[in-house]
């Protein structure tokens, strides 16, 4: 296998940033180790190592290394191949069985598999196979997978661990002398049942890396130094005040009582709390001046390395707020910072920084945002379960910050709210006093339509209509249901209009992600464009299909080859997760820009990703390709990787699920209840930060509807709070709405092209016959504006020859993938 210079360059850099987003649970010394040596592997992640969730996760790298082949590549011996072999066998029928058990239910209940189906979870099998391996040394690789489609549960195998894995890992942790529990997962496992074992290493999944970056941990080649991004608790400890998993409605009762500030709030005390993270070495870290600049706090920080390895520290600011007019959580994320490299005894200063009008609430009642007289607190610590107060800021009256209007509707609830916790006494910090009358007050401009470019009266409504509708499939099909249905670049998961190309109108192509880009690896090239050789589709996709439709799938648009066969391979980066428990906006940035290069050399012009929906459930299928339960964690990731994508020319990302998506089960139909607040302040808080950092060029409407109203169709969803409040400039796609996904039996219609087109939105992808004949009728009943067509054309027309123009001009000039 000769991997081409770019594919070696980026493999070195997601290796090298990786082990910064791996992180110890526990630890008691026994690692790194001094050499390479004799190890016996055990467990579901050995030898299938999971570098990343399926669906729009599965990217198609050159390569993948394994845990079993980073080992040995690093110089190890493996002794536990018995184990290993055993294992490969029994899962394979296991795998086989549950696949045509769920094969058999659909074609009872009369319904498509592949569409019913996707992304479930095979729960880990039983089995008892001797744990037999010479040397002092045994690794336990514990994997989960999930993913598009499908949610995760809390049963054995899944979310909670099987008798099997818990019998295995408590006997290993007695056998070897030096035992690692290694979790190749993309979400929270229960880990209760195993708290006696003392090595716990939070590897998650790294991408085509995986395997070497844990072989470079493990003897000390690189470090750990990530943290938590989202709170690890017994599954009995979560609360279960809001809905999870309903069919049609589903209630955030919970409010903004989210993750840590949920278990902070109540004084639950999770297993591994938001923010948590160790690596080889231990680290003091000590408050400092505090000081101003108008509104904006800045606090020192002093860190020093205590132990005897190197290492990386984050230093995490928390604020608790008055909380006397409004339940508030007991404290909130409001800065973060991470450190260089320390050496042993080595120290660095850092200067943490927020906005005091960040602290804000949103009030309900006045649909304003409003900062609370009173005291607030600054907690400086590293982890949720590790501050102390560092400062104080007082504010001697209520101060208006912004005004705004009330938007996208109202749940059928009251937020729930816990009995507020006793303030502790806090001694002297250093203080700094606020007056109400001096925070400037300001008001949202709600403007009007938008601006139309000159060709767009030209155009015929029919034409104006079709650059509303992707790329105008008369039939869209499967391939366009998972996002694979590029005519430009094979594997591409669509494009925009290409009928006005004679106009001076050029078309943009979109791949999918989050953790690379996902296209085809071989294709051919004809005057009808390009043609996928082999599979076109993912592995777990294929699997769910009968063994006829899946051969005939595999063959789509590639049959034999004809003509030279060209390639495409793909980078592999770290899930989100992954990436936003390193803390390092750097290094998401650094993550974008492996993607960016790839989307100029291949030719995409716009990446659906980053993805950066809460983790506000741990059963949501997709929470390993989003960041974080804190929305300002998940906005500074979602704006490092686009500040690393879009400072190629030509390339661009689109932020998504836009917004309260927060599980798959009926992903299509289900009506997502958030109260103004809990909305403003979580679930659109990531959005608004990402939009106002880094400028993305594409927002992506989610499925779920919002307080009754599909979020495609919500005008105040996209002009005026994304628009008006947040000063987004680019354009907003749907998701990919196809008939067949729909299902027949639904409690709310599906989404309408005409109304999607009234409410602002530019493209409903992947666009079809009938999406433009819903647009004309809408125009005819006069629901929809012409005008507003002229600027919803405008928008992807200047898009669209703003990138086809600087890719045209940059270094790779026409896309070059070989």
């Amino acid at each position: 296998m000769q991997l081409q210079d770019y594919e070696k360059e980026h493999a070195q850099r997601i290796r090298s940033l990786g082990a910064e987003c791996t992180l110890f649970l526990k630890r008691n010394g026994d690692f790194p180790l001094q050499e390479a040596g004799e190890i016996a592997l055990f467990g579901s992640g050995a030898r299938r190592t999971v570098k990343g969730g399926t669906g729009s996760g599965e990217v198609n790298s050159r390569y993948f290394v394994t845990v079993e082949q980073g080992l040995e590549n690093a110089g190890f011996t493996v002794t536990s191949k018995y184990w290993l072999d055993t294992y490969d066998a029994l899962r394979k029928a296991a795998r086989e069985n549950f696949m045509r058990e769920l094969q058999e239910k659909a074609r009872r209940e009369h319904k498509m598999a592949v569409l019913e189906y996707m992304g479930v979870v095979m729960p880990e099998p039983d089995y008892t196979i001797p744990l037999y391996g010479e040397g002092d040394t045994a690794i336990y690789v514990l994997s989960r997978i999930s993913g598009e489609g499908s949610d995760r549960e809390a049963k054995p195998g899944d979310i909670l661990l099987t008798e099997t894995e818990i019998r295995d890992i408590l006997a290993l942790q007695k056998k070897y002398k030096r035992f690692l529990l290694v979790l190749n997962v993309g979400g929270v496992v229960d880990l209760s049942p195993v708290q006696s074992v003392e090595n716990v290493l939070l590897l998650s999944q790294l991408g085509a890396e995986t395997g070497s970056i844990l072989a470079d941990l493990l003897l000390g080649k690189s470090f750990p130094s990530g943290k938590l991004s989202t709170t690890w608790a017994a599954w009995a400890d979560y609360p279960t005040v809001g809905d999870f998993g309903g069919r049609d409605e589903t209630r955030y009762k919970e409010g903004v009582f989210v993750g840590y500030r949920y278990f902070d709030s109540v004084e639950k005390k999770p297993l591994f709390p938001f923010g948590f993270g160790l690596g080889y070495t231990d680290f003091e870290v000590s408050p400092g001046a505090l000081r101003r600049e108008g509104e904006e706090i800045f606090l020192k920080a002093s860190v020093r390395n205590t132990g005897v390895f190197p290492g990386k520290e984050t230093v995490q600011l928390y604020v608790s707020q008055p909380g006397q007019e409004i339940a508030q959580p007991w404290q909130v994320l409001a800065a973060f910072q991470k450190t260089p490299v320390l050496q042993p005894g080595e120290s660095c200063e850092l200067e943490l920084s927020f906005n005091f009008r960040d602290l804000a609430y949103y009030d309900e009642d006045d649909d304003t945002w409003t900062l609370e007289k009173g005291t607030y607190l600054l907690r400086l610590g590293s982890s949720s379960a590790d501050t102390r107060v560092a400062g104080k800021l007082l504010l001697n009256k209520d101060a208006v910050t912004l005004d705004c209007r009330a938007c996208c509707g109202k749940p059928d609830f009251k937020d729930w709210s816990p009995k507020p916790r006793e303030k502790e006494k806090t001694g002297m910090v250093p203080t700094l006093r606020f007056r109400a009358k001096k925070c400037k007050r300001e008001r949202v401009v709600y403007r009007l339509g938008g601006e139309t470019d000159l060709i767009t009266e030209e155009l015929s409504d029919e034409e104006l209509a079709l650059l509303n509708v992707g790329a105008f499939e008369d039939k869209p099909g499967l391939l366009s249901t998972i996002g694979n249905a590029g005519r430009t670049v094979a594997g591409a998961a669509g494009e925009t209009c290409r009928n006005l190309r004679e106009k001076g109108i050029p078309a943009l192509v979109m791949a999918d992600g989050p953790a690379g880009l996902r296209l085809s690896r071989d294709y051919t090239v004809d005057e009808k464009g390009v043609h996928p050789v082999g599979d076109t589709m993912p592995e777990s996709i294929l699997e769910l299909m009968p063994k006829p439709l899946s051969w005939l799938m595999s063959k789509l648009g590639g049959g034999k080859p004809k003509g030279e066969i060209h390639h495409q391979y793909a980078t592999a980066i770290p899930i989100g997760t992954a990436i936003a428990q390193s803390w390092n906006r750097e290094l998401a940035e650094a993550c974008g820009d492996v993607v960016g290069e790839e989307m100029l050399r291949f030719g995409v012009h716009l990446w659906l990703a980053p993805a950066l929906n809460l983790h506000r459930d741990i059963r949501c299928g997709r929470n390993f390709e989003y960041y974080s339960e804190d929305p300002l964690l998940s906005g500074k990731m979602a704006a490092g990787i686009t500040r690393g994508v879009q400072k190629h020319p030509g390339c661009a990302v689109t932020i998504k699920h836009y917004a309260a998506n927060n599980q798959e089960y009926n992903r299509y139909n289900s009506n997502s209840q958030v109260s103004q607040r809990a909305l403003r302040e979580m679930y659109l808080r990531g959005f608004g930060i990402c939009v106002r950092e880094s400028a993305p060029l594409a927002v992506m409407t989610s499925y779920n509807l919002l307080n009754g109203t599909h979020t495609s169709e919500q005008r105040d969803l996209i002009h005026r709070i994304l628009r008006c409040e947040f000063g987004f400039g680019g354009i907003v796609m749907t998701d990919w709405i196809i008939p067949m996904g729909q299902g027949s039996s639904r409690k709310y219609p599906a989404p309408n092209a005409g109304k999607i087109a009234a409410a602002g939105g530019d493209l409903v992808m992947p666009g079809g016959k009938n999406d433009q004949k819903a647009i004309l009728k809408a125009l005819k009943k006069k629901k929809l504006t012409r005008q507003q067509l002229r600027v919803n054309a405008t928008r992807v027309i200047r898009m669209a020859r703003k990138l086809t123009e600087e890719q045209n001009n940059s270094k790779f000039g026409m896309r070059n993938s070989d």
